[in-house]
């Protein structure tokens, strides 16, 4: 079996393509291989947490990272439904501070994505429900969690939701600056293996 692991134009950020399966049954894919993702990441992603998150349209989660050390990499697939996930770069001194990459993941392709410790991570519904599963290396803790919120408009992120449906926390979240200027962000520490 094979499956594809692509660098995003992020630094820690990719696109996983597992191979799919189908029969007169059904499908069978490998959601997720550790060997698959050891070389193109720089290193094995210890599983600490999984999370299983059900949303309606109109919701929109993120963005949310976790402060380093330990920080949190993070694998992320849509089991049902489908949702556009959107990768933001929280970093200052990285060369995309304040980008984003947006990628639609759905049950149908099955693809996945893989992002390092430091980058932020949001998702909204684009079908009427969806099932988003995620595997953590760290466990949640909320003393280091690190929010930007997703409605900052220097950060224009894509969000075609209507209407948009924020926790209370994500939407009294600061903006990037505000995050940024508060020492609430990570520096960028360079090249680095994503999940060690």
């Amino acid at each position: 079996m094979s499956t594809l692991v692509k660098p995003l134009r992020i630094e820690g950020a990719f696109l996983v393509e597992p191979e799919i399966f189908p029969d007169d049954r059904g499908h069978f894919a490998e959601l997720f291989q550790q060997r698959a993702i050891e070389g193109p990441t720089g290193g094995r992603m210890p599983v600490a947490q999984v999370n299983c998150s059900v949303s309606r349209r109109g919701t929109i989660r993120g963005v949310h990272s976790c402060a380093t050390p330990p920080g949190q990499a993070r694998y992320v697939t849509c089991v049902s439904g489908a949702i556009l996930d959107v990768i933001v770069d929280i970093r200052p001194g990285s060369p995309t501070f304040g980008e984003h990459v947006a990628v639609p993941l759905d049950e149908y392709s099955r693809h996945a994505v893989h992002l390092a410790e430091g980058l932020g991570h949001a998702f909204a519904p684009i079908s009427d429900q969806a099932t988003v599963v995620y595997l953590c290396s760290t466990a949640y803790n909320p003393a280091l969690e690190i929010g930007v919120n997703p409605l900052d408009p220097e950060l224009a992120l894509p969000w075609a939701v209507s209407p948009r449906i924020l926790s209370d926390k994500d939407a009294k979240a600061p903006t990037l600056r505000e995050a940024e200027a508060a020492g609430l962000l990570q520096a960028y520490a360079g090249s680095a293996p994503a999940g060690v």
